[in-house]
């Protein structure tokens, strides 16, 4: 595709003279191409070279998500149609599904059930037979879709934890009754299970199981379109195996459990109110029984935790490895929310990739002093997920189904064992917390200001080339990202002879390609060449990829090797970070430097040779910086503007003619030195200093000292700590302390009655190793018999006998 932008800037050059030449050229059924004469792809609308049909061809919607539940309306944009006309909607090739037309001609799809999330394309047709228009919409996770959309389960909890004697029992729910066009609408129950393809099937995570979200019966029908609705629900028998779903919301119009129609759906939830009369008469008896029938189940499982990656031992490096942790939106110290299933918890995250054999997740929790909390401490451990929450590829199949798997093998469950009945040791003995004795932080490498590279170990230097330079890449593991940089422009339009970065693109394998841009001083995403907005979701699990753009000024984007890159933009200056697992240690060359953890061998060009980082003068270095231009056919970049073709496409990736300043003079005449004096001082000076001084502006200083400060904040953060791992309460005792870090120590004492065996104090040392051994309580009983029927030395040795057969017995007991 790339080859061909000089044929699309000619067109662009000379669009008004071969416009007639074009008319008869169209995009139907050829979008993203590029042609001859025009152009299909998505550069061609800021280049100016589309085919006359391209907006009619290729679909652009609003709004661009829906949840992957379906239901919602995507108006598609540009295209109007006759209003008595036919149209039809394909989803991925093999949905087909109507659509409609309004009576002002506006064309809509109705967004189909999907067991998956990410880009979905779909076709339409007006005559049934030639789906040659496309376009694509997000399908997200079911708890990410527009609130707006939702029906809201009035007191939720409740809903979950039904007791027909409280509150008279009545449920209530309300909605936007402007969202359905109708006044009189049906209040379905539809519930999600995994079952069987055949009575042959396997279990757990085998191919012989599907998932089934259905139509179960309507608690409301013809119903007045007030937006509230309540009712008490009776137990149901014949749907009690049906656990977990949704309320739904149609139109009359529409017949009961008819799939794929525009529709409000209520998040989904445990069915407490539903359950079988057995459960209301005794919800603790029976949530035992199930608890049970569920810790034979998952004893038949494969192990799903030797391939989870361990959690951070505290919570400043949970929230700094970006790169292979997410938020757990659940538990959000930044949102305040409430940690309901983790109480005494502050904060959650869960990694980012599902483990690659059975789609598991992991999950690690902290409390208010930043340690990590283990469920053999609290209830309110962190707890892994035999299913991802978000679902993992090829999604479709349980147990990778986004939300539903992961609540049927790991919430659902929680609340058999953990909330209605007093077994949450089962739970936990399946749900262990992850230890954190061999998590590794990642390494991080950092570009900033005009601009200044800090490598993955450490080095510090300044190359202020103009052009397309690889960052950092990894044949090995197939892993490229690329920066572009341009000259700094003054604040009276001339331009500075030094640059600063515009633009990140990154990729992994086959994954989608990932650019960052500066754009009005805010960051532009775009996904493989086309802009992505972020203004409906935050967030997007894409092809191999995870980007989340938490603000205009913040965009991280993470892959599945746990390679992650982050971009910020500060007073309209532009700074990456990069950050790599240890598995990358010897596989990285480029600007960043060899991650080996030394930084005499940084400084490596592509041919092999090391610059000795403590003589290399600064055009030394210059001329290392300009030896990694990135190759045209390597690019990653999108040329869509023509200041782009003329700049870069068209001209050598690194820009010969452009030699920067190298030093500047601090001249005491200067007004703006005294100043810069006071602002910039510390670690990161000398780059504040620099760019104060290039660009004759302090905001442009200060923003590359806010960058390095946040730079040294993070290599704060991801400083290795030691942890010993957890220790066991003795039975019969008390454990003073749940911190497991190195200089960490934990004192054991034993109820009255009971003696203490082993060491009543222990401490984590230097090496991961606990001082003295194994606390114990023994009733002071048994001792006493035993030294009172033989002599002291033998006395003891029988104790230690004692104390060993009662471990086992303890453990025997702990795994059954």
């Amino acid at each position: 595709m790339i080859d061909n932008f000089q044929g699309t800037f000619c067109l662009c050059v000379f669009f008004v003279f071969v416009a007639s030449e074009t008319a008869g050229q169209s995009c139907r059924g050829k979008c993203g191409d590029i042609m001859e004469d025009c152009s299909c792809h998505t550069t061609c609308v800021s280049l100016l070279t589309c085919c006359p049909d391209y907006n009619q061809s290729c679909l652009q919607v609003t709004p661009y998500s829906s949840s992957m539940l379906g239901g919602r309306a995507l108006r598609i944009l540009n295209l109007v149609l006759h209003p008595g006309g036919q149209l039809h909607c394909s989803f991925k090739g093999k949905i087909d599904r109507e659509g409609f037309i309004d009576g002002e001609g506006r064309a809509y799809c109705i967004t189909p059930l999907l067991y998956e999330t990410g880009w979905v394309p779909f076709t339409v047709s007006t005559d049934g037979l030639h789906f040659d228009r496309s376009g694509e919409y997000l399908s997200v996770h079911p708890s990410k879709a527009e609130p707006a959309f939702e029906v809201i389960l009035v007191n939720a909890t409740y809903w979950e934890n039904y007791d027909p004697r409280s509150n008279t029992g009545r449920l209530e729910m309300m909605w936007n009754s402007s969202l359905i066009a109708a006044e009189k609408v049906n209040i379905e129950l539809w519930g999600y299970r995994e079952s069987s393809r055949s009575t042959e099937g396997g279990t757990g995570g085998s191919p012989s199981l599907q998932a089934e979200l259905s139509y179960l019966y309507s608690v409301g029908r013809n119903q007045p379109n007030t937006g509230a609705f309540s009712f008490i629900p009776e137990p149901s028998q014949d749907y009690s195996d049906w656990e977990l779903g949704n309320i739904r919301i149609t139109a009359i119009l529409k017949s009961e459990g008819a799939r794929d129609v525009q529709c409000l759906w209520s998040r989904g939830h445990v069915l407490a109110w539903h359950l079988e009369q057995t459960f209301r008469d005794d919800s603790a008896a029976w949530a035992r029984n199930k608890c049970l029938q569920w810790d034979m189940l998952e004893k038949k499982l494969p192990n799903f935790l030797d391939e989870l990656i361990e959690c951070p031992c505290t919570l400043a490096q949970a929230q700094a490895d970006t790169c292979r942790f997410h938020t757990d939106y659940s538990c959000d110290i930044e949102r305040g929310s409430v940690c309901t299933y983790h109480p005494g918890s502050v904060h959650c995250v869960r990694a980012i990739q599902a483990s690659p054999t059975h789609g598991s997740g992991q999950q690690c929790c902290y409390d208010n002093t930043g340690a990590l909390v283990l469920t053999g401490d609290s209830i309110g451990g962190s707890t892994p997920d035999r299913a991802h929450d978000w679902g993992s590829p090829p999604y479709g199949e349980p147990p990778r189904v986004p939300g539903y798997s992961h609540w049927l093998y790991d919430v659902v469950t929680f609340y058999y064992c953990c909330l209605w009945s007093a077994n949450c040791q089962i739970y936990f003995n399946h749900r262990p917390s992850s230890g954190c004795q061999n998590y590794k932080p990642p390494r991080a490498g950092v570009v900033l200001g005009d601009p200044h590279f800090i490598t993955f170990d450490g080095l510090s230097y300044t190359f202020n080339g103009k052009g397309e330079y690889n960052l950092v890449t990894s044949p090995h593991r197939e892993l490229s990202v690329q920066a572009r940089t341009e000259r700094v422009k003054l604040k009276n339009g001339t331009l500075a002879k030094a640059t600063g970065l515009s633009s990140v693109a990154v990729k992994e394998k086959a994954s989608d390609i990932i650019e960052v841009r500066l754009a009005e001083g805010q960051l532009q995403v775009l996904r493989n060449q086309k802009v992505l907005l972020f203004t409906e979701q935050r967030s997007m699990t894409l092809h191999g990829v995870f980007v989340f753009a938490p603000c205009p000024q913040n965009v991280m984007v993470t892959f599945q090797s746990g390679a992650g890159v982050e971009v910020c933009v500060h007073e309209g200056t532009m700074a990456a970070s990069v950050l790599l697992p240890t598995e990358f240690s010897n596989q990285t060359q480029g600007l960043l430097g060899l991650m080996n953890s030394d930084q005499s061998d940084d400084l490596l060009t592509q041919a092999g040779q090391v610059l000795s980082p403590a003589h290399a003068t600064a055009e030394e270095i210059f001329t290392f910086g300009a030896g990694w231009n990135i190759s045209k056919n390597s690019s990653l970049f999108t040329y869509d503007t023509k200041y782009l073709l003329d700049n870069y496409y068209s001209s050598p990736s690194h820009d010969p003619a452009f030699v920067p300043a190298f030093c500047l003079p601090e001249s005491p005449d200067d007004p703006l030195v005294a100043d810069m004096l006071k602002m910039c001082s510390g670690e990161g000076a000398e780059f504040c200093k620099y760019d104060t001084l290039i660009s004759q502006s302090l905001t442009m200083g200060n923003a590359t000292l806010r960058a390095y400060q946040n730079y040294q904040v993070l290599m704060e953060a991801l400083q290795p700590v030691l942890s010993c791992g957890w220790l066991p309460t003795p039975r019969n005792g008390k454990k003073n302390g749940t911190h497991y870090l190195e200089g960490n120590t934990l004192s054991f004492t034993c109820r009255e009655g009971h003696i203490l065996y082993g060491s009543s104090e222990r401490t984590c040392l230097h090496d991961g190793v606990w001082t003295g051994e194994q606390t114990y309580c023994v009733t002071d009983d048994k001792v006493g018999f035993i030294l009172g029927a033989i002599g002291s030395l033998s006395a003891f040795v029988t104790v230690g006998v004692m104390i060993r057969l009662h471990s086992r017995r303890q453990e025997r007991e702990k795994k059954g």
